[in-house]
């Protein structure tokens, strides 16, 4: 009996782990579509790297909602996808994304870490296509 409640216990745990995971994607896809900086950066760590078009720097999200919100203003969403999602052996996620504005779009590549018992997007790339 004991066993049997360890093992649910480790279940729930298990699956509970994936699902912060799938939670970040699908919140920061919304947000990426609705163009809310605000939004976004709440699925950030504390301390984010971002490149926008080779112009990277490590930025707190407060900061990091400043060059975010800019990004938007300057390129309104007309959309987000996913186009791919993995993982690294080493248990690093990522996804590449598509960026959709008015004159184009750009490539979304984030990779997300687990930092204690919560994921958190560490590396936020946008390049133009």
């Amino acid at each position: 009996m004991k066993r049997l409640i360890l093992f649910i216990t480790l279940c729930v745990l298990i699956s509970g782990s994936s699902l912060g995971q799938e939670d970040i994607l699908k919140n920061v896809s919304t947000a990426m579509r609705a163009g809310s900086a605000k939004e976004l950066v709440k699925y950030f760590h504390s301390v984010v790297e971002i490149n926008i078009d080779g112009e990277r720097s490590n930025y707190s999200q407060t900061q990091a909602e400043v060059v975010i919100r800019d990004f938007f203003q300057k390129n309104p969403s007309t959309g987000f996808e996913y186009i791919h999602e993995g993982a690294s052996k080493e248990g690093l996620s990522y996804t590449i994304g598509k960026y959709s504005y008015k004159e184009g779009s750009y490539r979304v590549v984030m990779f997300i870490k687990k930092f204690g018992d919560n994921f958190a997007v560490d590396t936020f790339n946008l390049s133009k296509e």
